[in-house]
């Protein structure tokens, strides 16, 4: 099945390749990784195939639920003053009681004093529209649920990098966090609780090749078709997961991966997928594996915390107070929109300002975030994407340039992406200013495509965290207006990886060295040739050929 699944997309990829060749206004090129790509979509050593990035596997519409609530009907008023939070939230329990619905929020400014959360499946909380509905948050997260330091120590704000003034998590596990915070007790935030031991084994998988649609199960008798699992990898003594996920080779082999404790807290390596279908003992999953299946590594598909999933917020601005931004790792939380434990859940349409970080994705997968903006003051993360996030769509994005000077001591990423996530991708953006964050933490096998970036923002990462970069990690058709290399050249830093159609660049300010001894495997094609590359995007290249690829 798989076999036949690739013989379709590597011949459809072929064809796509030749198409794009057709004479044109302006002189194009189609590169040599595009035409290789055809002949192995699923396992290319270069570039990832993330043609099912999104929620529904990159489906270009959202669901669309019946109006179960406004909220006006709870209470809410538009009148700037009145605290609404309470009958949002009021609303979205009543659409969760409902089996979900779309609550609605009219045109309008609503005072909020309180985090909204939508915690309920198959809730969308939907706005007249990013221009016509405004949701003013008057305190930080740290007012609302506490401080909260880092599980790794020190006296750095989690709030810097977790927690939204509207959140998307699952009620149960928005409860534990929150516990947790106040207890000072720092938690774990992905899928498996805050201290990573609420999972069962459903069962053990034999050997499979990264790429594959379907895998072998020793018991399928807790497996049915429709049900999200969890993919669970352990690494050996020895890191040889670490090492895959770099690529392998002698590099690889020859770092030292004992002292990166941040990193190695990341693993076991976690993966939600949905089962399409169940035969015998044969699974197929409704995306190809990540990553090879090895017995060192006890495969296994697991439980989970239960998941957010079919939740969306829509058709809304969310504003902080205009307040300094705060001195590096030190955020308050006047924090956007987070998206934790959350799978098939959108955001569409939104608009946040004056935040300390915008929008979050937090142990959260095949999610979509379309048409969002970040704008005002300056921001510390506009984008994160963190702690196992993967499969997730950022498209149609903005970053403004900021509206006041940034404060001395503050620091400025951009689009982030950490803590082992995998499959991502963030596709036509327009960055006036920011970069491309890989914050460490062996990010792998992830696509930045049709991007237009004013490069003048740093990436962070404790040393601890290990790698920049892992496997697969593709930068195609970058548009650099100040000639910026930082982290979007990457062809001499990240393993395996490609850097196709950007603008000359140049490096200054942050100059990094590779992670890795030797050859690194990269490739580096029409340098100097943004917008000429062809096929344009390589995400909706991907996306264009993914009824073959299904």
């Amino acid at each position: 099945m798989s076999m036949t699944r690739r013989t379709l997309l590597g011949s459809a990829v072929a064809v796509a390749a030749g198409a794009v060749t057709a004479p044109t206004a302006r002189a194009v090129e189609v590169p040599s990784l595009w035409r290789e790509f055809g002949r192995t979509p699923l396992t290319h050593p270069q570039i990832p195939y993330v043609g099912r990035a999104g929620c529904h596997g990159g489906a270009t519409r959202f669901p669309r639920h019946r109006v179960v609530a406004d909220v006006r009907d709870f209470g809410a008023v538009a009148d700037g003053t009145t605290d609404s939070a309470p009958a949002i939230n009021r609303a979205i329990a009543a659409a969760g009681r409902a089996g979900g619905g779309t609550v609605t929020i009219p045109p309008g400014t609503f005072r909020i004093d309180d985090v909204i959360r939508v915690d309920r499946s198959n809730a969308v909380l939907k706005g007249a529209g990013s221009g016509r509905t405004r949701l003013y948050a008057t305190k930080n997260l740290t007012e609302l649920i506490g401080t909260y330091g880092s599980r790794y120590g020190g006296d750095k704000s989690s709030w810097s990098w977790a927690g939204g003034l509207i959140w998307l998590a699952p009620r149960a596990r928005w409860e534990s966090l929150v516990a947790a915070i106040r207890a000072k007790a720092w938690p774990f935030e992905g899928w498996t609780g805050n201290r990573r031991d609420e999972w069962r084994t459903l069962t053990e998988l034999a050997p499979a090749r990264q790429g594959s649609w379907t895998v072998t199960a020793a018991d399928t008798s807790s497996l049915r078709p429709g049900a999200l699992v969890l993919l669970r990898l352990a690494d050996d003594a020895d890191h040889t997961l670490l090492e895959h996920m770099c690529g392998g080779g002698p590099g690889p082999e020859a770092y030292f991966w004992d002292d990166k404790t941040k990193l190695t807290s990341y693993v076991p390596y976690e993966w939600p997928v949905r089962i399409a279908r169940v035969h015998g003992r044969k699974v197929t999953l409704e995306r190809p594996l990540p990553l090879d299946l090895r017995p060192e590594w006890s495969p296994l598909l697991t439980t989970h915390v239960a998941e957010l999933t079919g939740a969306g917020v829509e058709g809304l601005t969310l504003e902080a107070p205009e307040t300094p931004q705060q001195p590096h790792l030190l955020d308050k939380g006047h924090n956007g929109v987070v998206l934790q434990c959350a799978y098939d859940c959108w955001v569409d349409d939104v608009t946040v300002r004056h935040v300390d970080n915008g929008f979050g994705l937090v142990a959260a997968s095949a999610c979509t975030l379309r048409r969002t903006r970040v704008a005002g003051r300056g921001s510390h993360h506009p984008y994160f994407c963190r702690e196992g996030s993967h499969d997730n769509l950022v498209e149609d994005f903005t970053i403004e340039e900021r509206t006041v000077p940034a404060p001395a001591g503050t620091q400025l990423h951009g689009i982030n992406v950490e803590g082992l996530s995998s499959y991502n991708v963030w596709s036509r953006g327009d960055m006036r200013m920011g970069t491309f964050d890989s914050h460490r933490g062996l990010p792998f096998a992830n696509v930045r495509t049709d991007i237009t970036l004013t490069n003048n923002g740093r990436h962070g990462g404790d040393a601890s965290a290990g790698p920049l970069f892992g496997a697969r990690f593709t930068h195609w058709n970058i548009r650099v207006t100040n000639g910026r290399a930082g982290l979007v050249k990457i062809d001499g830093l990240a393993p395996y990886s490609a850097t196709v159609g950007i603008d000359e660049v140049r490096e200054f300010d942050q100059i990094d060295v590779p992670d890795f001894t030797g050859d690194l495997h990269t490739r580096l094609e029409l340098y100097g040739s943004a917008e000429a590359v062809r096929p344009r995007n390589l995400y909706e290249a991907q996306r264009r050929l993914n009824g073959a690829g299904r």
